[in-house]
């Protein structure tokens, strides 16, 4: 991964579009095994604020089949946890996952976070991000310390921790990547959510990643991303090599369910969310 730090755009783009498939398997095989698609709630932050119970039925209306709650959702009470439990059962959809801040991995603020997290029903209490002040190697490995005692009281009580890369984690630290010093220093258990279009912006390769680190991507956060419009292209209209990455995660990666992320978009959040399954529908049928 070091190496692939190095690589100009353009370079690295032309290797994304020349590269083999990850596996030898048919994509129509890959396809035959049902994996859900869903949407990381942050795509339709503004309309969660205003009504998130209406906006949940508006995302699962437009034929998701799973969400993924961020941060704030740690600070509802068990009770409110309970009545989105049953709205998404009534809707006939899952909330696998959920985006946390260091709170929730911190001696005082795991207990809350598993009982949230059972009242939803996940697998996965997901860091989102280390925060602002890991700037060295060694604050890597105490991030990686922090996911492995975590993940031990998540286990106990059928939870697992989860890590959520940006671009900042593929920037070499002392000639080493962050991301590699985080997969090497984990336990296996604890899944390394794929966020692609951060991976994608800072030239490292995504499909190789995959190809690397075998059942550990057990979600991955489709989004794209252009060198002229960031993060804010659409769905498979930014330079992610989307059918190289889907027979990946799925051959070698271990996935067991694909997110949509858009950090914006020409669209209002909710066209944006519709448009964006529809493409994924076409590249992954």
């Amino acid at each position: 991964m070091t190496s692939s730090n190095h690589l100009s755009r353009r370079s690295f783009l032309s290797l994304l579009a020349s590269a083999p498939l990850a596996s030898a398997l048919p994509h129509s095989l890959l396809a035959a095994r049902h994996i859900p698609v869903g949407l990381e709630l942050y795509s339709v932050r503004n309309a969660l604020k205003q009504d998130l119970m209406g906006t949940v039925t508006s995302v699962a209306h437009l034929g998701y089949q799973c969400v993924e709650f961020y941060a704030p959702y740690y600070d509802w009470t068990p009770d409110y946890a309970a009545q989105v439990r049953t709205l998404l059962d009534s809707l006939r959809i899952r909330c696998y996952s959920t985006h946390n801040s260091l709170e929730s991995f911190s001696p005082d603020g795991i207990n809350k976070a598993i009982e949230l997290n059972h009242a939803l029903g996940t697998h996965y209490v997901v860091l989102a991000s280390p925060g602002d002040n890991v700037k060295t190697l060694d604050g890597w490995k105490r991030i990686a310390d922090t996911l492995n005692s975590a993940n031990q009281s998540l286990a106990s009580h059928g939870l697992h921790a989860g890590y959520h890369n940006h671009d900042l984690e593929w920037k070499s630290v002392d000639n080493q990547v962050p991301m590699e010093l985080l997969s090497a220093n984990t336990d296996k258990s604890i899944m390394l959510q794929l966020d692609v279009g951060t991976c994608v912006a800072a030239v490292a390769d995504p499909v190789r990643w995959i190809e690397s680190h075998p059942g550990r991507i057990r979600s991955m956060h489709c989004k794209d991303w252009s060198p002229e419009k960031g993060y804010r292209v659409l769905l498979g209209e930014g330079v992610a090599p989307w059918k190289k990455l889907f027979a990946a995660a799925e051959s070698v990666g271990g996935l067991e369910y694909y997110l949509i992320e858009q950090e914006g978009s020409d669209y209002s959040e909710l066209e944006t969310a519709k448009r964006c399954l529809a493409t994924f529908r076409s590249l992954h049928p």
